[in-house]
């Protein structure tokens, strides 16, 4: 099958692309303008970001710390390196660790805390190949596994299948929190899937690695390392102590004779034009405050080039082809409501990507689609479908961040967690619910002031009040990116200055799966 691209020229079409700075010959056109960092919105915008970016600074560093005071030094005075401390020196030496899910567990159980919900996981290259590494933390009730333990173990095995990732073990655990048994022993995605899993990777040939660094070795009467090294034979390699074991384990990775293939190309790198920070001041926190996607990207791929997909069509929708580490993208960025041209533009670019094995960005800020007798009655459901069916079947690898709002069926559209991304990030802003609260609110206030009128019964303005106001503080609390990252709603929330770093990261562990092929089915005409 041949694919055909159509394409229209018209005199000096040029100024009429937002943003757009500069095309030369061959080169992709650069797009993103200089901010007016004076102007009051810009500063007032830069300022409520900062203020979020750093409280989630100051939130990761207290849940790195682990366990209390007490723990960690009982730990340490046991000759054990700490969670974090072992990480570091099984990574190889200045690389990046892509940590996943540190909210996990967040204010979840009450005056319980559970930092990073016990347990820590992420991508780290060991001996030149990117691995999950999952790793628990002693100092944190002995290493037991809350129910958010387990889900948390579970998504990053999903990770590793999904992007065929050597998994790396890290034991030094307690076993099943007894305490909350019911919740972590009996079903399919409870404790004994983790075990599962391993299994079902092991088939696919998908290397485990474990490394026992804790007290599941100490007591060699009931399985230790002497033990099970000379006698059953359970062991492979015995380790004298932390550091010796993750020696071992660095030289398990090296020969597993792993080689990288990408079924992408792959161009030098460059930083884009402008300086990441800027996005706190593009974007902010008022979420009923338009900006141009545009200047976002342009703070995130390479050289700010990108090349715009139907620029003039559904331009609530913006989509186009980039680079983020030299690595190929497709990027669909939101820049409003999501019309029935929108949908069609966004379901034909995301076709484009997969016959082309690109992967896919989707940055999210979001209401949903259009709604409305006239829309209704123009296609928007069918035309909505289209888009959400190829988001759904898309085969290459999809990555998603959430920068602003996502409402709705509007989430569904842009891929978020029910469409299966390989990876999900939230900035500190975002907001995500079936709608916004005050929507919400006025919704029930109608229903119930209806009700009312059929009985007879007034509704007054107090009336109305008293029930919006619980409505939109839950609301507020549920849609909080907090309460998301606490139940693995995502992979994580990052600082917006970071988005280009985790992208990379991100693309660069999705592209050790082969790209499959896509079939899209049939799409509603």
């Amino acid at each position: 099958m041949w694919a055909v691209l159509r394409l229209a020229l018209r005199p000096c079409a040029r100024s009429f692309v937002p943003g757009l700075r500069a095309y030369h010959g061959d080169s992709v056109a650069t797009l993103g303008t200089q901010p007016d960092s004076g102007s009051g919105i810009y500063q007032e915008n830069y300022e409520q970001m900062k203020v979020l970016v750093n409280q989630l600074r100051e939130r990761v560093q207290k849940i790195k710390l682990g366990g209390n005071e007490k723990a960690r030094q009982l730990h340490k005075s046991r000759g054990k390196l700490l969670a974090r401390e072992r990480v570091d020196s099984l990574i190889d030496p200045g690389s990046p660790f892509l940590e996943l899910s540190q909210f996990a567990g967040y204010q979840l159980y009450g005056n319980e805390e559970v930092p990073a919900g016990g347990i820590i996981t992420g991508i780290g290259r060991v001996s030149g190949v990117e691995c999950i590494i999952v790793a628990n933390d002693a100092t944190i009730k002995g290493g037991s596994y809350y129910p958010v333990t387990v889900k948390k173990h579970l998504r990053a095995q999903e990770i590793a299948m999904q992007n065929r990732l050597p998994c790396i073990y890290l034991v030094d655990s307690g076993g099943a929190n007894l305490a909350r048994q019911a919740e972590i022993f009996p079903d399919r995605d409870h404790f004994g899937r983790i075990f599962y899993n391993q299994a079902i990777m092991s088939s696919q040939n998908i290397a485990q690695v474990k490394a026992a660094t804790g007290e599941e070795v100490s007591a060699e009467d009931l399985g230790g390392a002497d033990l099970h090294c000379r006698k059953s034979g359970v062991s492979d390699y015995y380790a004298l102590d932390d550091h010796h074991a993750l020696h071992l384990t660095r030289m398990i990775v090296r020969n597993l004779n792993y080689q990288k293939k990408l079924d992408v190309t792959v161009e030098p790198s460059e930083d884009p034009l402008f300086p990441a920070d800027e996005l706190y001041g593009i974007v902010g926190t008022n979420l009923k405050r338009h900006f141009d996607i545009r200047e976002v990207i342009a703070r995130i791929v390479d050289g700010s080039r990108f090349n715009e997909f139907k620029a003039f069509y559904g331009d609530t929708l913006v989509t186009g082809f980039a680079r983020i580490f030299g690595y190929p993208i497709g990027i669909v960025g939101n820049n409003g409501v999501l019309f029935s041209e929108s949908a069609k533009k966004g379901a034909h670019f995301i076709q484009l990507c997969c016959q082309r094995n690109i992967p896919l960005l989707f940055l999210q800020n979001i209401t949903g689609f259009m709604v409305g007798r006239e829309y209704e009655a123009e296609g928007i459901a069918k035309d909505g479908a289209k888009m959400v069916a190829a988001v759904a079947c898309a085969k290459v690898p999809k990555i998603t961040i959430i920068i602003g709002g996502s409402y709705g069926a509007g989430n569904y559209g842009m891929c978020g967690r029910a469409y299966s991304p390989r990876f999900l990030y939230l900035w500190p802003n975002a907001r995500i619910s079936v709608m916004g609260g005050e929507q919400a609110a006025n919704v029930l206030a109608t229903v119930a002031k209806d009700q009312r009128a059929r009985e007879g019964k007034q509704f007054s303005s107090a009336d109305e009040a008293a029930l919006k106001e619980p409505i939109i503080k839950r609301f507020e609390e549920e849609g909080d990116p907090y309460y998301s990252s606490a139940r693995l709603w995502d992979d994580g929330i990052i600082d917006p200055a970071d988005t280009r770093l985790v992208l990379g990261l991100s693309l660069s562990a999705a592209l050790n799966a082969p790209i499959q092929k896509t079939d899209f089915g049939i799409l509603r005409m």
